[in-house]
């Protein structure tokens, strides 16, 4: 594929000339070839797109527009990337080798559904209400945050950045979106988009960096608010600098979710339910279920059961529409998830198919996808988030083994129960402590609604209105009485 370069940064909405002269380079995962280039921002960059949202949240018309005329935008956007879904996939998957035919629903038009969603939420949002108090009338309003700094990772950079974009501007608020260096060009199609949506100056800066960039965008005091996706190491750092400023933040972490199939279960139907949410995008994402917890006496079935499936998914080139598993983004993370593989035979687990690299390719940096059997939930490979298409299967002992085993983590992102007794799964899915949870279903989880975790995975909600309010400040005005306000 031909090399796409840019040599402007995306800032206040306009495409201005670095303050530095270094360059970021994509790599291919699957061919290892370069295929874009972009500017490497500098600090300096940085405090020009700080300054220019903050100019345009104190002085411009962004945050003096109706909530209805900023999803207006919004909803344009949806529409401009609904157009041409197909290119979006095969950007995202020549960026950081999502199979294409998964990245057409999780990579692009997903994120046309968050946005056309928040759009629409606009003209039902709360933003003013009139409630009757214990001593007089008071007008509830809720107010953009101010200035937001959103970073976000590669594995589903579209989607997570329109997570971020989405609510923030139909609250009101401005960005600076730093997106992760791996996958720069989406990042800068989607700035390219809300231009043309007539996004108004200063309401967006696209700034693709490193660690050290992202720490001063997290420092500036021009920003009000920090939302966050990534690991969790990462995510206490950022949430130790937010708390020494008082700074709000959101939080989307790390998870290890666990799959219960119960001792009732229809294997065959829940497998097929189960196994696209395990090793989605390659397995790298945080919602994966990456622990399937067997009952003891069903155990050989499930795990012969679910190395058949996994012995027959196709590796290969993440452009085609055949591919179920592509190449993991970088040379560093098919190392990090080998470390991985290797530290759980170490402990006593069995790879039961996979472990290595699949034959066939000369490059790419791919890793077989696994199963590991024999496994204790103590085990490094069952506790640590992997990223990488790597699945334990533990055995449990009765449905109150199996929640205290899920449970067993440090995680409480995601998870999922299958049954042939409904009622019997919701008590199990009531019962482990994860922020999202799938109940004889294959969607994990829903725009409409809530989406966070629990314990390391997370502080706050992304999705639904929780995630609107999240981008709002709650100002309580007590009125005088007999004054009735016009709120809309």
């Amino acid at each position: 594929m031909a090399i796409t370069e840019y040599d402007r940064l995306f800032i206040g909405g306009e495409w201005v000339a670095p303050s530095g002269t270094s360059t970021l380079e994509v790599v291919s995962p699957f061919t290892e070839e370069v295929i874009g280039r972009v500017p490497d921002p500098v600090t300096a960059d940085v405090d020009r797109a700080v300054a220019a949202a903050r100019d345009a949240f104190d002085h411009g018309p962004w945050p003096r527009m109706t909530p209805l005329e900023r999803a207006e935008i919004v909803r344009k956007a949806a529409n401009a990337i609904a157009a041409d879904t197909q290119s979006w996939a095969e950007l995202i998957s020549s960026e950081m080798g999502a199979p294409v035919a998964w990245g057409m629903l999780g990579q692009a038009l997903a994120p046309t559904m968050i946005l056309s969603y928040f759009a629409d939420l606009a003209a039902t949002f709360p933003f003013d209400e009139v409630r009757q108090g214990l001593l007089s009338q008071v007008l509830v309003t809720k107010e953009p945050v101010g200035v937001v700094g959103a970073i976000t990772p590669w594995n589903v950079p579209l989607l997570l950045a329109c997570g971020k974009l989405a609510p923030a501007f139909v609250a009101g608020c401005t960005v600076v979106l730093k997106p992760a260096p791996e996958t720069p060009l989406d990042a800068n199609r989607l700035a390219e988009v809300f231009a043309e949506a007539g996004l108004p100056k200063g309401v967006l800066s696209v700034l693709p960096a490193d660690r050290e960039v992202g720490e001063h965008l997290v420092r500036h005091p021009g920003i009000d608010k920090i939302s966050f996706t990534g690991s969790s190491v990462a995510g206490r750092k950022i949430a130790s600098i937010c708390g020494e400023h008082l700074k709000r933040c959101t939080l989307e972490l790390g998870g290890k979710s666990a799959a219960v199939l119960l001792d009732d279960v229809n294997l065959e139907d829940a497998l097929s339910s189960m196994l696209p949410n395990a090793i989605m995008n390659n397995g790298e994402a945080c919602i994966a279920l990456t622990r399937v917890l067997a009952p003891r006496d069903r155990y050989d079935e499930v795990v012969d059961a679910l190395v058949e499936r996994v012995k027959a998914m196709k590796v290969g080139d993440p452009l085609d529409m055949a591919t179920e598993v592509g190449p993991l983004v970088a040379e560093r993370q098919r190392v990090r998830v080998e470390g991985y593989i290797k530290a759980g035979q170490d402990e006593g687990a069995k790879v039961a198919v996979g472990g290595g690299r699949p034959a066939g390719f000369s490059k790419g940096w791919f890793v077989e996808p696994t199963v590991f059997v024999n496994v204790d939930n103590s085990m490094k490979i069952a506790q640590e988030e992997i990223f990488g298409p790597v699945l334990s299967v533990i055995p449990y002992d009765g449905d109150a083994d199996a929640v205290a085993i899920a449970n067993d983590s440090n995680y409480g992102l995601c998870g999922a129960v299958y049954t042939a007794d409904a009622d019997r799964g919701l008590a199990v899915a009531r019962g482990v402590r994860t922020g999202t949870y799938m109940l004889n279903s294959m969607i994990p989880f829903d725009f409409a609604t809530p989406f966070g975790g629990y314990k390391t995975s997370g502080i706050g909600r992304e999705f639904g209105p929780e995630g609107l309010s999240l981008f709002m400040e709650t100002k309580s005005i007590n009125l005088q009485p007999g004054y009735v306000p016009k709120v809309g």
